[in-house]
């Protein structure tokens, strides 16, 4: 948490001169995934706690679809006057490589607020499939190649990067099933419409206590207090990590002041208990970077992700 403990006095600086008449009106948070996903959870977590601080609402827009790069495009083309900031996350680096000809650029149309927090994800599978373990579902996968489906949020984004990640390291043949979003995913697990799923701890591990899901792995390197699963890389596939990260950035060009006060309001929220324990318990672990080093952080993403996406010879669908 030293992370974000010095925020306060930058924060209260910001407060005086030109952040006295900012902001004068709701301030516009995008999304750019569906209600109901972790990204959704996340946003909606940060925007209530950044309200009180400002001083004005902080308004929820979703602006779902293309791996995130509708609402990320809108954000790109806002004004750069402090009033739309966007919540971009480890699916917007991985779309720099992955997609051609995007409408926008995420280090030269954007500047970095903070890092928001990072989410690691679980292997979940629908009750009715026949496997308990990561042993028993690559098992399954291997006699039955082609034959089960997987869920994700679309080409591109930290659920699609998962999976592809596992498909190379267990050599199975998983067939991606793209959603618009993650409520769309994890509703279409839950029916049974697709068994598996690599899917934001936020939203996988509520229905996996109620036993609406099946919980076979965590997706971290090392197993997560709290919670009795092992990790993927511990089921026979060292080195394997996934997961994903949130973060805040606004259209570029917009005023210093601005993206000083917008840090300093996430930071107070992070700091705030109510929202603290509803991240914890949600699995989120809470940052709130200075912008120059979550701008770093962005760049120096990019550039791994893209060997990943090479590796695994992952395509947009």
């Amino acid at each position: 948490m030293r992370l974000i403990a010095s925020a306060c006095l930058i924060f209260s600086i910001a407060a005086q001169g030109w952040a006295q008449s900012y902001p004068a009106k709701p301030v516009r948070y995008l999304i750019p995934m569906s209600p109901g996903s972790g990204a959704d959870m996340i946003g909606r977590i940060i925007a209530g706690g950044m309200s009180p601080a400002l001083g004005q609402q902080v308004v929820i827009d979703n602006r779902t679809g293309a791996a995130g790069n509708i609402g990320a495009e809108l954000a790109a083309k806002s004004p750069p006057d402090g009033y739309t900031v966007f919540q971009a996350s480890m699916t917007h680096a991985v779309n720099a490589t992955l997609y051609n000809n995007l409408p926008y650029d995420l280090v030269r149309d954007f500047a970095a607020v903070t890092l928001l927090a990072t989410s690691p994800s679980m292997v979940v599978v629908h009750p009715s499939l026949p496997v308990k373990s990561v042993t028993e579902l690559v098992r399954l996968a291997k006699a039955r190649p082609g034959a089960l489906n997987y869920a994700s949020t679309g080409a591109g984004t930290a659920t699609f990067l998962a999976a592809e990640m596992f498909k190379t390291q267990a050599g199975v043949n998983l067939v991606h099933v793209p959603y618009r979003g993650g409520g769309e995913a994890i509703t279409a697990i839950m029916t049974g419409e697709v068994p598996v799923y690599f899917s934001p701890m936020a939203t996988s591990l509520p229905l996996v206590r109620q036993g609406r899901l099946r919980g076979l792995a965590v997706t971290t390197l090392k197993r997560l207090p709290g919670l009795d699963y092992p990790t993927v890389a511990e089921s026979g596939y060292p080195g394997y990590e996934a997961g994903n990260w949130y973060g805040l950035v606004v259209p570029a060009k917009t005023p210093r002041e601005a993206i000083v006060a917008l840090r300093g309001a996430v930071v107070l929220a992070l700091k705030a208990p109510a929202v603290a324990k509803r991240m914890d318990d949600l699995g989120y672990v809470a940052m709130g970077t200075e912008p120059e080093a979550f701008g770093a952080y962005i760049k120096s993403e990019i550039e791994k992700l893209a060997k990943i996406l090479k590796q695994v010879g992952a395509k947009p669908e």
